[in-house]
């Protein structure tokens, strides 16, 4: 009765669904390809190379998640050589950076919770197993899986401070979904007590750590620098302050900072803008023109243009290169935190050995960011106006800017180990 029911609202909600992923899909020109995959259809193509191998299934939303996953990828393929590994996503966004690993196979869509479109991709796919990142569990998707045999673990688990009073009120209905998964393999211990109290076996719960923290810790020569500078159309002797990951809000939060931090800073500054979602960037342009701004699209540079001038902006309208981007940086500030979203990744600034800034709004990394402070490698500001004081601050003290990075790459290190520890539970149910 209840699988009933929920398949009606599923029902109704397909009227609402399939024209606003159609829309969406259109600004990423591969529309009718996406729909067809999430309703479990296949090109012969895929098919073909579906049918080669035996095949691991990973489900990974969107960007942060696929990020999250790739340490773990890279030790699937070095020890699993024979399977091949099909990576799953919801957004256009996390499915673009999916394409770019050379250690995934095949990338799909992942298909709507209906019955049958469900049903229809697991035959297909058939995996010998399905990991599913951080915390997407889908009731249809689960059951199928459970009606064939197909073994589900749940890697890097987060049951964040606003969802699990939701969680918690629909536990009865959560208690059968869980009860399906082989493993549970959970951020935090908070995030471990809470999946149980929802209705995980204790047995098969273990606190395993962030997967963020195990991202290959690369040393950026300065040569490197200087490169990407070029290749970025950046001054070498100004500052850069790089805001990535920025939701609607911030980026105006942030023009208002720039004009404030550049005039009390010895340096020139250049604002780097790189918008959440690229698709943005006619917002982003907008609001530009309006302030009165001069800026430049990443999509539009080319070798052999001006430099960037103080004053200007550069918007990224691409994706994968925010680790580049970040690696050229005096100062980050990662996005999603001036605003109520919740944060995104902010390891990625420590990976890259460079000090960062976040606003209030980081309950989607609760722990992360305070590791950060108490490592004294990132900084948390209330609002707007403080990020302007810290930024002045951290921009006329370079030598504890260089320690904060040196914190935050220290703390990476501390914290490596969860892709081991995950492997353990997945080998286990591989053999």
């Amino acid at each position: 009765m209840v699988y009933l029911l929920y398949n009606l609202l599923l029902l109704i909600s397909a009227i609402f669904l399939v024209p606003y992923y159609l829309l969406r899909g259109l600004r990423y020109g591969k529309s009718r390809r996406g729909i067809r995959e999430r309703l479990g259809y296949y090109s012969p193509q895929q098919l073909s190379l579906l049918r080669s191998k035996k095949t691991v299934w990973i489900h990974a939303v969107s960007v942060g998640e696929t990020r999250a996953a790739m340490p773990l990828i890279k030790q699937i393929r070095l020890k699993y050589p024979d399977l091949q590994i099909l990576v799953s996503n919801v957004t256009e966004t996390g499915h673009a950076i999916a394409m770019e690993d050379k250690d995934i196979d095949l990338c799909l869509f992942f298909p709507f919770d209906f019955s049958w479109a469900v049903r229809k991709a697991l035959h297909m796919v058939h995996p010998e197993l399905i990991i599913i990142v951080e915390t997407e569990i889908w009731p249809n998707f689960t059951r199928q899986a459970h009606q064939l045999n197909i073994p589900l673990v749940l890697v890097n688990g987060r049951i964040s401070d606003r969802s699990f009073p939701r969680y918690r009120f629909v536990r009865f209905l959560l208690r059968p979904i869980l009860d399906r998964f082989s493993a549970f393999c959970m951020q935090s211990q908070t995030d471990a007590e809470r999946i149980m109290a929802l209705g995980a076996p204790d047995g098969r719960v273990e606190n395993t750590g962030n997967l963020k923290f195990d991202h290959d810790l690369k040393e950026v020569t300065a040569i490197q620098v200087q490169e990407r500078k070029k290749q970025y159309i950046l001054p070498d002797q100004s500052a850069i302050f790089v805001a990535g990951s920025t939701h609607d809000s911030e980026e105006k939060y942030l023009l208002e900072a720039y004009k404030k931090i550049a005039d009390q800073i010895e340096r020139d500054l250049i604002l780097v803008i790189i918008p959440r979602h690229p698709e943005r960037k006619r917002e982003v342009q907008f609001l530009l023109k309006e302030s009165g701004f001069k800026y430049r699209l990443r999509s539009t540079l080319s070798p052999g243009d001006p430099l960037l001038a103080p004053g200007e902006v550069l918007v990224v309208d691409t994706l994968g290169e925010v680790l580049d981007l970040y690696s050229v940086a005096d100062l980050i500030f990662v996005g999603g935190s001036l605003v109520p979203v919740g944060g995104h990744n902010l390891l990625e600034a420590a990976l890259m050995s460079k000090p960062v800034l976040f606003g209030p709004h980081v309950h989607n990394f609760k722990e992360i960011s305070a590791k950060l402070i108490r490592a004294g490698a990132g900084v948390k500001v209330a609002n707007p106006s403080e990020l302007v004081r810290q930024s002045i601050i951290m921009f006329n003290d370079p030598a504890r800017c260089r320690a904060m990075g040196e914190a935050g790459r220290s703390l990476i290190a501390e914290n490596a180990g969860t892709t081991e520890r995950t492997m353990r539970h997945i080998s286990k149910v591989l053999q």
